[in-house]
């Protein structure tokens, strides 16, 4: 049974490896622009592009502070809409 957990456990964290890796390619592609263009930027496709799921993972992973995040996609946290009841 604990093997699961130990497969669930890693399947997550990659996942949220994954989540963040995309943050920072998004970041990445905004890193020409203004900051105060880039961030909204950053935000908005994160919005309008990633489910619900992946907003509340991504959220909860790094809006803590936790884990290596691109500055401007970590800028970008306070403006990702959360999942609906949040």
């Amino acid at each position: 049974m604990s093997h699961d957990y130990h497969d669930a456990a890693a399947v997550k964290s990659a996942n949220l490896a994954r989540l963040g890796h995309m943050a920072g390619q998004i970041a990445d592609y905004f890193k020409s622009y203004p900051e105060e263009q880039a961030v909204p930027a950053i935000a908005a496709h994160i919005n309008e592009f990633w489910s619900r799921r992946m907003r509340q993972d991504f959220l909860a992973a790094f809006d803590a502070g936790s884990g290596e995040l691109h500055p401007l996609a970590r800028a970008a946290l306070a403006r990702i809409r959360p999942a609906a009841g949040q």
